[in-house]
């Protein structure tokens, strides 16, 4: 029965974009990396604070559910004991893409997690942040481009 539900698995709505949670005007485009991303709409200063990614706060345990039930998810983890759906209410900040040169950066700071511009960015240009997913879990390739790129989603072993 599993099988047959995910093969008529039905493309998703376009995705949303939450504004008030947006400091600058962005915008959800096809990505050249994966399926959406999220774009600059206007020029965004370096150290500022881009989008704060929201989402249904679930804990650890319905995070493994929802990840092993899903074949796409928006999950963010905030500390040990909670995460971020971002696919609940999600802020449209779900949609930023990773890649190894990433032009944001995630702050989390008193339950909120924010994204901040690493570097100055230009209209048009899409976000992207370091997932860091651990070297412990499932082995992600990348499809980034960069020219730095590790080759996966997850940071390298030490």
């Amino acid at each position: 029965m599993k099988l047959a539900k995910a093969a008529v698995a039905r493309e998703p709505e376009k995705p949303r974009l939450d504004e008030r949670y947006c400091a600058y005007k962005l915008s959800i485009k096809p990505s050249r990396i994966h399926r959406w991303g999220l774009f600059a709409e206007q020029d965004i200063p370096k150290r500022r604070k881009v989008i704060e990614y929201r989402g249904e706060r679930i804990s650890r345990r319905e995070t493994k559910r929802r990840a092993d039930e899903r074949p796409l998810h928006y999950i963010f983890t905030l500390d040990k004991y909670w995460c971020l759906d971002g696919a609940v209410g999600g802020s449209g900040a779900e949609y930023i893409n990773h890649s190894c040169e990433p032009n944001v950066w995630t702050l989390i700071a008193k339950g909120h997690i924010l994204y901040m511009a690493l570097r100055d960015l230009k209209k048009g240009e899409e976000l992207f942040v370091d997932y860091h997913f651990g070297a412990d879990v499932e082995i992600v390739p990348c499809k980034c481009g960069a020219k730095s790129c590790r080759g996966t989603i997850n940071d390298k072993p030490e």
